[in-house]
């Protein structure tokens, strides 16, 4: 078995209960990993965590389910510790969290913003920092961003603003983990018609979002959808192991950089 087959491999993945995260961990036991722990932020995805688990388990693999608040450090240890634990070593480490909002930087409130870093910056390099020590050699990291980073917007300032640092954690997380054949890579979908979407933006906003990328006609909600970015996932912890160090846009043509 290859080092970078899916196959026979442990992975966790933070923000995994559902949306775009259940999906991939969904995929990822479809085809053939061993053990997979799903993270959940809250006792109100406690259900939906447990569904993945379920579902992973019908695929004749292992799964557990962890749940915690991933704003500090502590917490951060405690859930790759709690996976060695539970599964082993991780293989592979998906960070999907993420929080949005979207106003005019003159209505952001200094709490607003405390909590928009911690949730996109402060927990994405922790969760770096952990899966640096603890990810097998030849292990793949992966961070959930965002499109409009390649975009010329207002009122994301706070969300791709705290989402941008990924971009650099990325870069010196390749270089440092590299030794070890690790590959550190971002993604960033285009806006996903997702729960995660529609309650900051406007029903005017929602329409322009379903017309903008080039390819929004060829797809079921003109939004980029979930099945669509899984693929791509796959492949960046499997065969795709020597794309590293590198922010890669999956929008269907909504932006570029």
């Amino acid at each position: 078995m290859s080092s970078h087959d899916i196959r026979g491999k442990v992975a966790l993945i933070a923000g995994g209960a559902k949306n775009l995260g259940g999906l991939i961990a969904r995929d990822l036991a479809a085809h053939g990993a061993k053990a997979i722990a799903i993270h959940y932020n809250s006792p109100e995805s406690k259900a939906d965590a447990d569904a993945t688990v379920t579902a992973i388990r019908k695929r004749g693999a292992e799964a557990v389910a962890l749940q915690g608040n991933l704003t500090t450090a502590g917490a951060v240890e405690r859930l790759f510790a709690d996976t060695v634990s539970a599964v082993g070593r991780p293989d592979i480490a998906i960070n999907t969290v993420g929080k949005v909002i979207k106003k005019p930087i003159l209505e952001i409130s200094e709490a607003e913003y405390d909590e928009m870093a911690a949730v996109n910056a402060k927990s994405a390099f922790f969760f770096l920092k952990e899966a640096g020590q603890h990810v097998n050699d030849n292990g793949k990291i992966v961070t959930l961003v965002t499109s409009l980073l390649g975009a010329f917007t207002p009122f994301y300032a706070a969300y791709a603003g705290t989402k941008a640092p990924v971009e650099h954690f990325t870069r010196a997380a390749a270089k440092e983990f590299g030794a070890r054949g690790i590959s550190v890579t971002a993604v960033g979908p285009g806006p996903m018609d997702t729960p995660f979407f529609y309650p900051a933006e406007g029903a005017d906003a929602v329409q322009y979002h379903k017309t903008a990328a080039a390819l929004s006609a060829f797809s079921k909600t003109g939004l980029t959808d979930i099945e669509d970015v899984v693929p791509f996932i796959r492949h960046l912890v499997s065969d795709g192991w020597w794309i590293t160090g590198q922010t890669i846009l999956i929008n269907g043509g909504y932006t570029t950089k």
